[in-house]
């Protein structure tokens, strides 16, 4: 067995184990909430529409790739996404300036010469990339079986 496999194992140990103290924790959680608070529909329905743009931002192609590259690899310049993803200038820059503009990346300009840009994760691109992975990693797993 490969250390790439074992890795693997242990990965998905780990994550099927915290995410079922997390999965619970949020249902108990929830739970106490609903017994000392009835909610209407009317407030159920803003409640799915506070989440309907991030969910659609985040479900657009390449989004969370792009997420998930910068958290690997801590920064990377324009050129490096390009290759990486094989995607098109155009559409990697629209893709840059939406991220940007809900503060998931950052865009950091080193003086040169020669001048430099590169991108990076703000905190709350971190912290979606943390909680995204071990979602759709399990996901993933429940489509193999």
């Amino acid at each position: 067995m490969s250390t790439k496999i074992t890795l693997s194992e242990e990965f998905r140990q780990l994550v099927e184990a915290r995410m079922k103290q997390t999965i619970d924790g949020i249902e108990n959680t929830l739970q106490h909430i609903l017994k000392s608070q009835e909610i209407s529909l009317e407030k159920l329905k803003e409640e799915i529409q506070g989440l309907e743009e991030s969910f659609n931002l985040l479900s657009q192609k390449w989004n969370l790739e792009i997420l998930y590259i910068l958290f690997l690899r801590k920064a990377c310049s324009f050129n490096d996404l390009k290759k990486t993803l094989a995607i098109n200038s155009r559409t990697l820059s629209d893709k840059l300036k939406i991220l940007r503009r809900h503060k998931y990346v950052e865009r950091i300009v080193e003086d040169g010469p020669p001048l430099r840009v590169r991108y990076t994760l703000t905190k709350m691109g971190r912290d979606t990339v943390l909680l995204a992975l071990p979602l759709l990693y399990y996901a993933s797993r429940l489509d193999m079986h």
